[in-house]
């Protein structure tokens, strides 16, 4: 294949829609009780730890799987990894909708789609990769990447809405349930594994073996120095994005106000990721980006932790969700997959989720036992380490080339 002339197939936006749509809906069960956390306790007549499991369980089942399942994604390809967790996403939304009265079943179908989200989020590096050329990819990742976010709201607004609406818990995760059946076919029916010829002159073909990958990765400086980097941006997001509404009560807002905050957390990142990483590609510059994100975060994690009031921490918010979520994390990726060329791209971008989620659990746990602020102020001294640390990576050899 790499003796051809690279060639572009329209059909590579049908594969990335194709992937956004199975991506959305997997976050979209990820979360389907946390706006409705009150009427859930009541409903199953359990504690509100229990309710929370529903999603912790996610959490901490990506920490186990995200390793095999890009062993999956690399070895056997994409249309049977990804296809594996597009299928147990659709079976377990639809048995978390028949049986949803039983919240034993239900902690045991999200436990199932639990061990699907790995499968699914690993996979955008490998899919830009295999179909699109290095001038698109980090506004494909970028897409890829904020479907995790279209779903989280989606489920944040829609949930809510069709509960006031009359329909009850049991209603609602069945038409969540159909949206699984549906976005797991879709995907099934319009996945290919790869284009004919190949998109990219920069030898993707020959890919190193999974466990040759693993060691080829650990011995890159860079690779080690982005792995530090997501270990404190994106566990620093998991964290407060999870605690927000703790946080804000703290500093003084009320409910509605601490929703709001989170909303545009995750609006602005769709923002930035759609404005953002399509000019990384035309500028074709990485380092830059890395260097604005690590930056706009460390400005908005200051207006969260210095200053009270609803305007401060809604400003640093936006900023927090554009520069981290919008620039950081899509560019971060795609970086990622050029600097560890030729080892497995699912394999990189699963070990930089999989120390983010790690992590962000450790920081869930500090902000709980050593207080919201006073660990606040613990993981802002982090972030300016690591604003310190970007200027240490190299460019990525891609955009020298």
């Amino acid at each position: 294949m790499s003796q051809n002339t690279p060639k572009l197939y329209s059909y590579r936006w049908v594969v990335l829609f194709a992937y956004i749509v199975i991506t959305a809906t997997i976050c979209l069960q990820w979360l389907t009780f946390a706006p409705i956390a009150r009427d859930a306790k009541e409903f199953y007549q359990v504690s509100p730890l229990q309710i929370d499991l529903l999603s912790l369980v996610f959490l901490g089942v990506f920490v186990f799987i995200a390793i095999p399942a890009s062993y999956v994604i690399d070895t056997y390809g994409i249309k049977k990894g990804v296809g594996f967790g597009a299928i147990l996403t659709g079976v377990c939304g639809l048995l978390k909708g028949i049986y949803a009265a039983d919240y034993s079943i239900v902690l045991i179908c999200q436990i199932g789609l639990a061990i699907a989200q790995p499968f699914l989020l690993n996979a955008v590096t490998k899919i830009s990769v295999l179909w699109f050329p290095i001038q698109e990819r980090a506004t494909a990742v970028a897409l890829g990447t904020l479907a995790q976010f279209l779903g989280i709201i989606l489920v944040m607004i829609l949930t809510p809405i069709l509960l006031q609406s009359g329909n009850s818990i049991p209603q609602v995760m069945m038409i969540y349930g159909f949206v699984s059946v549906g976005s797991a076919i879709l995907f099934l029916l319009l996945i290919r594994e790869k284009p004919p010829t190949s998109p990219s002159t920069h030898g993707e073909d020959r890919e190193l073996p999974f466990l040759e990958g693993l060691r080829f990765l650990w011995k890159q400086k860079d690779m080690r120095k982005i792995l530090f980097l997501f270990l404190i941006g994106l566990g620093v997001f998991n964290a407060v994005s999870t605690c927000i509404d703790q946080i804000c009560e703290i500093k003084g807002l009320n409910i509605d106000e601490s929703g709001l905050v989170g909303g545009v957390m995750l609006i602005s990142g769709i923002i930035g990721g759609i404005i953002i990483p399509p000019l990384s590609d035309k500028l074709q510059k990485r380092k830059l980006f890395l260097i604005i994100a690590m930056a706009g975060f460390l400005v908005g994690l200051c207006l969260f932790t210095l200053f009270q009031g609803f305007i401060f921490l809604l400003t640093g918010s936006v900023i927090i969700g554009f520069f981290l979520l919008g620039i950081g994390a899509p560019i971060g990726f795609q970086y990622c997959a050029e600097i560890t060329s030729p080892a497995p791209e699912s394999t990189s971008q699963g070990l930089l989720l999989l120390v983010g989620q790690v992590s962000g659990i450790l920081f869930i746990l500090g902000l709980n036992f050593f207080g919201m602020i006073s660990f606040l102020y613990i993981l802002l001294i982090l972030s300016l380490i690591n604003f310190v640390m970007v200027f240490w990576l190299k460019e990525s050899p891609f955009m020298e080339s």
